[in-house]
C-alpha cells in the first residue's frame, strides 16, 4: 500500500490532475463495456448475444484510446489524434446503424430490440462524448452534440421507428451525450488551468531573481560608474601631462589609486549589503509570498533585538525554506517559529506536502549550513513524517554577536 501512495505524493498537483482525468476517463469506457457485458446476455442469448457483446466492447475500447491519446494532445505530448477520432466516429455510426437494423430487421423478439437499442443509444452517447476530447473549438462540440442527436432521430425514422420512439431515442442521446461532452470540456479546461498556474507560479519565481539580480547589478552601476569614468579622465590626463613631462602626472595617479581603492571598498559594501538579510523583512515577505501562492503560513516570534549576524544568516534560511516549500512538493500550510532562550536563537520550518524525493541534501541546504558555520550555527533538515519536512536552524547569540 505504501508504494502507491508515495507514487501519488511524488507527483506534482497539475500531475495528480491530470492523473485522475485520464483515469476518470479511462473508467467511464470500462463502464461502456461493463453495461454493454451485463445488458445484453441478460436480454439475448445465444451467438447474436457474443456479437453485440464483442461489438460493444471493441467500441469501448478505441474510447479509452482516442481518450489517451486526446488527452496527450492536450498536453502537447503528441499531434491531434484526427485520424483516430474519425475511425471511432465511423465505427459509432456503423455499430449504431447495424444495432437499429437488428432491432427493425433481425429476430423478433421483445429481448432482442431492448439489447440492440441499448446498444444503439451506449454508442451515440460514448462515441460523443469521447470525441469531444478532441475537438477544441466550442461550436463544434455543440455541433457534435448536436448532428449525433439528429442522426438517431433520422436513423430511427429512416430503420422504420415510430415517431414517438424516434424522438425519444433521440432525446435519450442528447442528454446522455450532453451530460458526457459537458464533462469532457469541463476536464480538458481544467488540465490546462491547472498547468497554467503551476506555469505561472514558476515564472514568478524566476522573475523575483531576475528582478533581485537587476537590482544588484543597478547597484553596482550606480556606486562604480561614476568612479570608472573619473578614472578613466584622470588616467588620460595622466598620460598627457607625462608625455610633457609635468610633475602632476603623479598626482593624478596618485588620485587614481585614491578612487580605485575607494570603488573596492563601495564594491564590498555593496555585496555585504546584497549578502545581508533582515530577518523581520525577511519573514514578511516569506509570509506574503506563501500566502499568495495559496498556502497558508504562520510566523511566530520577533526578529527584534538580535544581532545583525544572527538575523543576516537566519534571514538566508528563511529565504531558501520559502523556496524549497514553494518548488518541491505540493504544500498546503507551513509554519515559521523563531525562538530565542538560554543564549541561542533556533528558527524552525515546517511543512507539509513534502514529496518523497524532498530530502535533506541539495546546493542549497548546503550553502546554508556553511554560512550558519561560520556563526557556530547549525542546521537540521528533513521529513519528520509522512508528507511533513522540518527545517530547524540554531545559532548561538554569544558567538554571533
Amino acid at each position: 500500500m505504501s508504494r502507491p501512495v508515495g507514487w501519488w505524493r511524488r507527483k506534482s498537483t497539475p500531475a495528480k490532475v491530470e492523473t485522475y482525468t485520464r483515469w476518470s476517463f479511462h473508467s467511464i469506457a470500462a463502464l461502456e463495456a461493463l453495461t454493454v457485458g451485463l445488458m445484453i446476455p441478460s436480454a439475448v442469448g445465444g451467438e447474436l448475444a457474443v456479437l453485440l457483446v464483442l461489438t460493444g466492447w471493441v467500441h469501448a475500447l478505441f474510447c479509452g484510446l482516442t481518450g489517451s491519446r486526446a488527452l496527450d494532445w492536450t498536453r502537447g505530448r503528441r499531434p491531434q489524434p484526427a485520424r483516430l477520432l474519425w475511425v471511432l466516429a465511423a465505427l459509432t455510426l456503423v455499430i449504431a446503424i447495424g444495432a437499429m437494423a437488428i432491432a427493425e430487421r433481425g429476430p423478433r423478439g421483445e429481448d432482442v430490440d431492448v439489447a440492440a437499442s441499448g446498444l444503439y443509444g451506449s454508442v451515440l452517447v460514448f462515441g460523443a462524448g469521447f470525441l469531444a476530447l478532441g475537438v477544441r473549438d466550442r461550436r463544434r462540440v455543440l455541433a457534435l452534440v448536436v448532428g449525433f442527436t439528429v442522426g438517431s432521430v433520422l436513423l430511427a425514422f429512416l430503420m422504420g421507428r415510430p415517431g414517438a420512439a424516434a424522438l425519444f431515442a433521440g432525446l435519450s442521446v442528447l442528454i446522455g451525450a450532453g451530460v458526457l461532452t459537458l464533462s469532457a470540456v469541463f476536464s480538458v479546461w481544467l488540465i490546462d488551468a491547472v498547468f497554467e498556474l503551476d506555469a505561472a507560479r514558476e515564472t514568478r519565481a524566476r522573475l523575483a531573481v531576475a528582478e533581485e539580480r537587476l537590482r544588484f547589478g543597478r547597484d553596482l552601476h550606480d556606486v562604480i560608474g561614476r568612479n570608472l569614468a573619473v578614472i578613466a579622465l584622470k588616467s588620460e590626463l595622466a598620460v598627457q601631462l607625462t608625455r610633457r613631462g609635468r610633475k602632476e602626472a603623479v598626482e593624478q595617479m596618485v588620485e587614481v589609486q585614491r578612487i580605485a581603492r575607494e570603488s573596492q571598498r563601495e564594491v564590498r559594501d555593496v555585496v555585504r549589503g546584497y549578502r545581508e538579510a533582515d530577518l523581520g523583512v525577511e519573514l514578511t515577505g516569506a509570509q506574503g509570498v506563501l500566502t499568495a501562492a495559496g498556502i497558508d503560513c504562520e510566523v511566530t516570534g520577533e526578529a527584534v533585538g538580535l544581532p545583525l549576524d544572527v538575523q543576516s544568516a537566519l534571514g538566508w534560511v528563511v529565504r531558501e525554506a520559502t523556496t524549497n516549500v514553494l518548488r518541491h512538493g505540493d504544500a498546503k500550510r507551513c509554519t515559521v517559529a523563531v525562538r530565542v532562550s538560554a543564549g541561542r536563537v533556533v528558527l524552525t520550518v515546517e511543512n507539509d506536502g513534502a514529496s518523497r524525493s524532498t530530502g535533506a541534501s541539495g546546493s542549497g541546504l548546503t550553502g546554508l549550513r556553511e554560512r550558519l558555520s561560520a556563526v557556530d550555527g547549525t542546521l537540521e533538515a528533513g521529513r519528520l513524517t509522512e508528507g511533513v519536512f522540518r527545517l530547524v536552524a540554531e545559532i548561538p547569540t554569544e558567538v554571533a554577536s
